[in-house]
């Protein structure tokens, strides 16, 4: 694996995918989602921190979501196992699918 030189923000991710950044949150919060090292803790205070993604744990949850969405039951099911927020889930089906 090659040395990881820069992060991104889970917001800014968010915005590169066209994906709603709380859905994200709830899929990285869970670090057991993504490969080790691909979620980095950026601390910005003594208790105060923004998730980031190296290039690789971007790449690997854009495949995660393309491969989720194959099929609406499948949507579902993914949305079901991965985010706990109820009003969450509500929130994304309430959007038009891909």
């Amino acid at each position: 694996m090659a040395t990881v030189t820069h992060v991104f923000s889970i917001d800014y991710v968010a915005k590169l995918l066209d994906e709603d950044s709380e859905l994200l949150q709830a899929i990285v919060s869970n670090d057991d989602n993504l490969s080790y090292g691909s979620i980095i803790s950026v601390y910005v205070g003594p208790d105060e921190a923004i998730t980031s993604l190296t290039r690789d744990g971007i790449e690997e949850l854009e495949q995660m979501l393309a491969h989720a969405r194959r099929t609406a039951d499948e949507w579902n099911d993914f949305l079901e196992a991965f985010v706990a927020d109820q009003e969450l889930i509500a929130r994304i089906k309430a959007k038009s699918p891909r």
